[in-house]
């Protein structure tokens, strides 16, 4: 099942339904993209979003990334909320994020990794940048 881990709906068909799932996706708020696989992610390492933060970053630097990590975590948890639910019941047990999100077979993410920090990751995930750099077709009349 080829499906966008965004909304939960393909990952929670795809649970019950015991069917291998790909995600297509971009990125992923809270760095779940990274967390699901269970990428090593460093925090005194690799900057967490809208940080402007480098590689190299100071103490201070360090403690705000921690601090965001943490703030990441109970924003992502209320922003899914109500699909949680309605997962846990659909697959008739409680399920946690991490839980719907990895089981998947594969990651296709479409970004570069060049444009992206220096981090492991695993084999199951695939950096398939350019996808959508082709000049648009005008529309047939």
């Amino acid at each position: 099942l080829l499906t966008d881990p965004i909304a939960l709906c393909g990952a929670t068909l795809a649970n019950y339904l015991s069917l291998p799932f790909v995600f297509f996706m971009r990125g992923f708020p809270c760095s779940l993209h990274y967390d699901a696989p269970q990428c090593p992610s460093p925090l005194s390492y690799v900057p967490r979003l809208f940080t402007f933060n480098s590689d190299n970053m100071t103490f201070f630097q360090r403690v705000e990334n921690a601090l965001i990590a943490l703030l990441e975590l109970v924003y992502c948890n209320a922003f899914y909320e109500e699909g949680l639910k309605l997962s846990s019941e659909i697959l008739q047990r409680d399920v946690s994020l991490l839980d719907l999100l990895n089981g998947a077979s594969i990651w296709l993410l479409r970004y570069d990794f060049v444009f992206e920090y220096v981090r492991p990751v695993m084999p199951n995930m695939v950096f398939i940048g350019g996808v959508n750099c082709a000049p648009g077709k005008p529309l047939p009349k």
